[in-house]
């Protein structure tokens, strides 16, 4: 009932059957939220939600590292030959699919705590060393690292991240205090594989979900020659 939402959200159950026939102005989006929580929205209906009271969709919100769902899984898992993983936005990898540990890193072989890529590409060598041009990788992760945690209020949740690498990296500190960083990376990404050699993989990145605050990200062989070398390289590994 009117009732029950608008005690549950906290407004009175006049100005919530206002709302309900588009009188007393435009609600904040604190009580938007509020209204989201009484009804038990998901995040796509409190997306449909907020763009109907303010006509914008809702600021990010940080869930954590709650596990991935299977379909999720089943969906990394049906590329077989291209990378991909899904990240937090203070970039800790909840989920990889088998190219990703063949090409990138076997994630599953790390602790859960190390499964970052901040950390990785700040306090891993062999990481380090994989990229073609580490400096402007680095660059663009610091950047969008930022952006990420300011959007989804999480500043806070990635302060013991931040601290810590600003602790044991000297490159991670200096790019964390550049005014400007670089926001957008090359399409074409370009990887020093051991085995495989260099490999070029083309990148894209997609909320994962309806969660803006998970991402999914993809690797893309970027020739025929590249698919065809990790193709073989997980075949091999068979």
């Amino acid at each position: 009932r009117r009732e029950e939402v608008a005690q549950r959200a906290n407004i009175s159950a006049t100005w919530y059957t206002w709302l309900e026939q588009g009188r007393g102005g435009n609600p904040s989006a604190d009580v938007l939220d509020r209204i989201a929580k009484a009804l038990h929205l998901t995040a796509l209906e409190r997306e449909h939600l907020f763009l109907i009271g303010l006509g914008r969709p809702p600021e990010v919100r940080y869930g954590g590292t709650d596990p991935v769902t299977p379909r999720l899984q089943r969906l990394l898992d049906s590329m077989p030959y291209s990378p991909a993983i899904v990240r937090t936005v203070t970039w800790d990898v909840l989920a990889w699919n088998r190219a990703a540990a063949a090409v990138m890193t076997d994630y599953g072989g790390l602790p859960p705590d190390q499964r970052n890529v901040l950390k990785l590409i700040f306090t891993n060598e062999r990481v380090r060393q994989a990229q073609h041009d580490w400096r402007m990788v680095a660059r663009f992760v610091v950047g969008a690292f930022k952006m990420d945690i300011e959007r989804a209020g999480a500043v806070a949740a990635a302060r013991p991240l931040i601290d810590e690498l600003l602790a044991v990296s000297p490159d991670f500190a200096v790019f964390w205090r550049e005014p400007h960083v670089q926001d957008t990376m090359h399409v074409i990404k370009r990887f020093r594989h051991p085995e495989m050699g260099e490999v070029g993989l083309e990148y894209s990145s997609f909320a994962a979900d309806d969660r803006q605050d998970l991402h999914l990200n993809i690797y893309m062989p970027a020739t025929d020659k590249d698919l065809e070398k990790i193709r073989r390289h997980i075949a091999a590994s068979d």
